[in-house]
């Protein structure tokens, strides 16, 4: 049987809603969270996008780090953890706090993905950052075979970054595989564009002041 992580409720002490997306590369993400927004802003919410790794300085070295070459493992877990630390505290909280849905194009579950293959057991990862990261109230997790995946990013296998091997690739699927919280919606990322919003959509609950 398949391990699965302990599912953890989703916290409901702030005034606005969190929303996440998360997937392996090449699930369509960006298009989604562009599309999510406008229909929610166009229903009269108050959206803040943003993703991670930042545009901060932290965040800058984590990407340049994809292009150059990865960190060692402890200092891109380390970095990671500063990045997000700091991003909650200048950006996520504040704007839950006012009561705005803010939407994010990855979080800590990529963390608990990419840095696990690296070693880190993904459970620890996650109750790490959930001392400091507010819990989502929703996860969308776009879902796709690697080797559509690696198609749809123009990367051939043995090719790309590190981030986008397909062994890299394949066990980060299998540390999402392993979420079952309650607040996580699996999104067959293989349909078309409007079927995957319109199923977004339909799935989407968000509480705002």
């Amino acid at each position: 049987m398949q391990n699965r992580l302990i599912p953890t409720m989703p916290s409901s002490s702030y005034p606005g809603s969190l929303l996440v997306f998360e997937g392996i590369d090449g699930t369509g993400k960006s298009t989604q969270i562009s599309l999510l927004a406008r229909a929610l802003t166009e229903q009269g919410h108050n959206v803040l996008l943003s993703y991670e790794p930042t545009d901060g300085p932290l965040g800058k070295k984590l990407r340049a780090s994809m292009i150059e070459g990865r960190l060692s493992p402890d200092e891109e877990l380390a970095l990671f953890h500063d990045d997000r630390r700091d991003h909650v505290k200048r950006l996520i909280l504040p704007a839950l706090r006012e009561g705005k849905i803010v939407i994010l194009d990855r979080y800590y579950f990529s963390t608990m993905a990419y840095q696990g293959t690296r070693g880190y057991d993904p459970v620890k990862i996650r109750e790490h950052n959930e001392t400091f990261a507010p819990i989502p109230d929703q996860v969308f997790l776009l879902e796709l075979p690697v080797a559509t995946a690696l198609k749809r990013i123009g990367v051939r296998d043995g090719q790309g970054n590190s981030f986008e091997k397909k062994e890299n690739l394949e066990a980060c699927t299998r540390v999402f595989d392993t979420l079952c919280d309650p607040f996580i919606s699996r999104i067959d990322a293989s349909q078309d564009v409007e079927t995957i919003h319109a199923a977004i959509l339909k799935q989407t609950m968000v509480t705002t002041s």
